[in-house]
């Protein structure tokens, strides 16, 4: 059987955030008296596209991992690169807030485009027979 660690923890660190990312817009949500929809507060749709941002990239990001660890052309690498993209995607969240933490959505976005865009020519190549 094979174990693909690295996709596991990726994907435990990614679920422990998305709670964390949902737990960030029940706050505002609770604070604002909003149920539903955003109600016009932007502090609350930062937040929503802060999480919805992360779910909209991290399936890629884990199909990925797993499928070059599934290839055998993983190694201690690509727990660094999971490790980044989880560091980065925080850096995002708090980024989204606005203010003084603005630069941590520049710094996660860039994350994210370059984990993407690395995990893939990997990926690439590890079908082509090159990896």
């Amino acid at each position: 059987m094979t174990v693909l660690t690295v996709t596991l923890a990726a994907a435990a660190a990614a679920a422990i955030l998305n709670i964390w990312l949902s737990i960030r817009i029940g706050a505002i949500r609770q604070s604002a008296g909003i149920s539903i929809g955003d109600g016009g507060s932007e502090p609350l749709q930062r937040r929503m596209r802060a999480q919805a941002n992360f779910v909209e990239n991290t399936p890629f990001v884990l199909v990925l991992i797993a499928a070059i660890e599934l290839a055998g052309a993983g190694g201690p690498w690509l727990q660094y690169v999971a490790a980044a993209y989880i560091i980065g995607r925080i850096a995002h969240g708090f980024g989204m807030d606005g203010g003084s933490l603005q630069v941590g959505r520049m710094i996660g976005t860039l994350v994210t485009m370059l984990t993407l865009l690395g995990l893939a020519i990997v990926a690439a190549l590890a079908a082509a027979g090159v990896m």
